[in-house]
């Protein structure tokens, strides 16, 4: 690479991610905080599991882990969606999966913008929850009139950002000089500022529809509202946040604790009461928290209705309240409830519950074509295939919804009607999100048919 040609947008995007935590660190101490915590609970984890480090390492993890963070805006206009999509393409992230949070008494939708490769995911896996607020869910027709019209009139890239969205997609990327500058723009839109577009008497009745609508209507821009760093036991991080002077929220979002995780563990810190200015009045708002996540195995279709199933029967059981007054009645229904899922890497795999990377270990790169006759299960038996997780990279949305609740209050869910509309989303997107479950296939498929060439074995079809 010249420094004239083409920067990787892979390291755009490293360099984004790099310069948002740097920006959040600032903006919010306490993440900064929880970062060296995250990191002291996953050197521990790894030093104390060494079938755990192995494995990362294997699999090429080992050096994302400490890197790895996903963030999450919301955004308010069509518009805002569909350039935001664009300035992410210039960073390599495509939109993922389509999230209706209105089931759970949150008004928006969303994507989840993140690389997709194998080789990008290993170089930066930096991925943004995007919501878009669903406006039409304003009961009071002025109200929702007035918000409209403060969205419409707000500009929340700079008109350098724009620009270099443009000469990206014209010139087929940014050079080294333009790719810095790049950065530099775009982290704006994700600033925080504390002067509202609106004053306190606006704000009362944005807040009072749903306190998301108001942080989203109420400031120029989508201030980023957390970010996320990955830990390898979330548990541990838990229980020692208090010690750190942070307070964590009651229950860790998603399936329970087991010894194969699965999917995504989420918890946070309580949102921070921040000092406003609405139009020259002082006041308060409450929006941005820390967040800390764990990632599992990706699960098959099949593996995901028996989650679904097994979650949607531990909350009929016992509905977690945000303020974690029954938070042990709900881990134990959660724990019993979850009994029924296999926690073995094998049986997920020979059940088809959860997605798996092939590859071939180095007995089997000694050996050669001379193992033509053992199909893929004989070679995993013989140890010479071995099949390790494949990182779930999504979100679920009932932990998103609780992540969100937890932070903006009791008072927050709503009763909104069910009303997923993926196709107005894609229209406002611009583009098709892509299904999550065939990305992971695809890794599958590809890393065993990558193992059969090398043996000569490709008449053997990817299961």
């Amino acid at each position: 690479m010249t420094k004239t040609g083409p920067v990787s947008p892979d390291r755009i995007r490293a360099a984004f991610s790099a310069a948002m935590s740097a920006m959040y660190r600032e903006e919010v101490p306490a993440y900064g905080t929880l970062m060296s915590l995250v990191a002291d609970v996953n050197q521990e984890t790894l030093q104390r599991d060494p079938i755990l480090e192995g494995r990362l390492r294997w699999t090429g993890e080992l050096s994302r882990v400490s890197e790895e963070r996903h963030g999450a805006i919301r955004l308010g206009t069509p518009a805002e969606l569909s350039t935001m999509r664009r300035l992410f393409a210039v960073m390599g992230m495509e939109p993922v999966g389509y999230y209706d949070l209105t089931e759970a008494g949150v008004p928006v939708h969303s994507t989840a913008f993140r690389p997709v490769s194998e080789d990008a995911l290993r170089r930066n896996p930096f991925r943004v929850f995007t919501s878009l607020l669903r406006l039409d869910l304003i009961d009071d027709p002025d109200l929702r009139q007035e918000a409209e019209g403060l969205l419409k009139a707000r500009r929340i890239f700079t008109d350098r950002c724009i620009a270099l969205i443009e000469h990206a997609e014209a010139r087929g990327g940014l050079t080294e000089e333009e790719a810095a500058e790049f950065v530099t723009e775009a982290l704006e839109t994700f600033r925080w500022h504390s002067d509202a577009l609106v004053g306190p008497d606006l704000y009362q009745r944005l807040h009072d529809a749903h306190r998301l609508v108001a942080d989203v209507v109420s400031f120029r821009g989508p201030h980023i509202n957390h970010l996320t760093p990955r830990t390898l036991d979330i548990d541990a991080v838990q229980d020692q946040m208090p010690r750190r002077g942070i307070s964590p929220k009651a229950v860790v979002e998603g399936p329970p604790r087991r010894k194969c995780p699965i999917l995504l563990r989420q918890t946070s810190f309580k949102a921070l009461d921040e000092a406003v200015s609405f139009d020259g009045h002082k006041g308060q708002h409450t929006a941005r928290f820390g967040e800390i996540e764990a990632r599992g195995q990706a699960l098959t279709p099949k593996g995901r209705a028996l989650y679904d199933r097994l979650l949607t029967q531990a909350r009929d059981r016992v509905r977690p309240k945000p303020d974690g007054s029954n938070a042990a009645d709900y881990v134990a229904a959660l724990q019993e409830s979850f009994a029924a899922f296999p926690d073995d890497h094998e049986q997920l795999r020979q059940q088809g519950l959860g997605y798996v990377e092939f590859s071939l270990t180095e007995k089997a790169k000694s050996l050669g074509s001379s193992v033509i006759d053992m199909d893929v299960e004989a070679l995993i038996a013989a140890g010479y295939l071995r099949a390790d997780p494949i990182t779930y990279e999504d979100f679920l949305p009932v932990s998103a919804a609780g992540i969100f609740q937890s932070n903006l209050g009791d008072e927050a869910a709503q009763d909104f009607q069910a009303s997923p509309n993926r196709d107005r989303f894609e229209a406002d997107l611009g583009a098709k999100v892509q299904d999550e479950f065939e990305l992971y296939q695809s890794l599958q498929d590809d890393s065993l048919s990558r193992c059969l060439s090398t043996l000569g074995k490709s008449d053997i079809a990817a299961q």
